[in-house]
């Protein structure tokens, strides 16, 4: 079927799962009521844009669009669970966006980039031994945020249904009928999973500011901020690249650390969450086909 060559993805949501197309988008959410409750919305035109099919340069645009995209989705869940007068909106959740932006910038890059300068300068050390241990010290801190938050009872039913959209897009693009029991069999890893990409992300910058060499921390600092777009560019390619050659045992030795990875971020999930992320795809599915008219 030429449906299963589109790139399917999604990401889980607070009691559900969001799935994204090339022209809409679908959330499905249980209720505290126990009810799946359907979100669907048309894609922004940028996802079809010139800028969006532009090699490096669309990565960094859809990942851009696919923050707030992602925003978006969380906080229509937030706001289901919460009830209506509890809802995050209009200034709040623009503020929430900001800090957590800055926030992952200077856990994941600033604070990495700060201590490898530091001791290039205090120790002696050569650039290349100060850039590999800023890398180090980079995944150290994405692997441990990502366990640390993977022990909190409502993030564990997050990473479930993580478990459950991976399930769900890797049942549909192995032709299977898609039900709670048969997807259930399918595993929870997936190439294209935003966890591979913030690995690479990570090994990338390794690679890229090595290649810079000694810099006052200042400007050091400064590099990496300003670089962001463009490792994020190369690391967008890269996933694109392996998930589309994954018959090939070479790939599939490269991909290996990403999908290690995703045992943290995703765990098993129970039927229940099958059928939710079920529903979120299937309506997903459906819009897809309405907004293409």
């Amino acid at each position: 079927m030429e449906d299963r060559l589109i790139s399917y993805g999604g990401q889980a949501v607070i009691e559900g799962v969001m799935m994204r197309g090339r022209n809409a988008f679908a959330i499905a959410m249980r209720s505290p009521e126990g009810n799946i409750e359907i979100h669907v919305e048309k894609l922004a035109k940028i996802y079809k844009s010139r800028l969006a099919k532009t090699p490096f340069v669309r990565g960094l645009v859809l990942l851009w669009d696919a923050m707030g995209l992602g925003m978006r989705a969380l906080t229509i869940s937030a706001n289901l669970q919460s009830g209506e007068d509890e809802k995050l909106e209009g200034p709040a959740l623009y503020l929430t966006l900001t800090f957590s932006l800055l926030l992952s910038i200077g856990l994941f890059f600033m604070l990495p980039a700060t201590a490898g300068g530091l001791v290039e300068r205090y120790f002696e050390w050569n650039a290349w031994w100060g850039n590999l241990l800023e890398g180090a010290v980079r995944i150290l801190i994405l692997v441990g945020y990502v366990w640390a938050v993977g022990l909190m009872p409502e993030i564990q039913r997050v990473y479930s249904y993580h478990g459950a959209e991976h399930k769900t897009i890797n049942a549909f693009e192995d032709g299977a009928e898609l039900t709670p029991e048969i997807v259930a069999t399918y595993s929870r890893e997936h190439a294209r999973c935003g966890t591979a990409f913030l690995l690479t992300l990570v090994l990338f910058s390794i690679i890229v500011y090595s290649i810079l060499g000694p810099m006052p921390l200042g400007l050091r600092l400064l590099s990496r901020l300003l670089l962001i777009p463009v490792i994020a560019g190369m690391a967008y390619e890269y996933i694109k690249w392996t998930a589309a050659h994954l018959d090939s045992r070479i790939v599939q030795a490269l991909v290996r650390p990403n999908m290690a990875l995703q045992l943290l971020t995703t765990h098993e999930p129970d039927l229940e969450m099958l059928e939710v992320s079920i529903a979120s795809f299937e309506a997903m599915r459906e819009a897809e086909h309405e907004f293409d008219k």
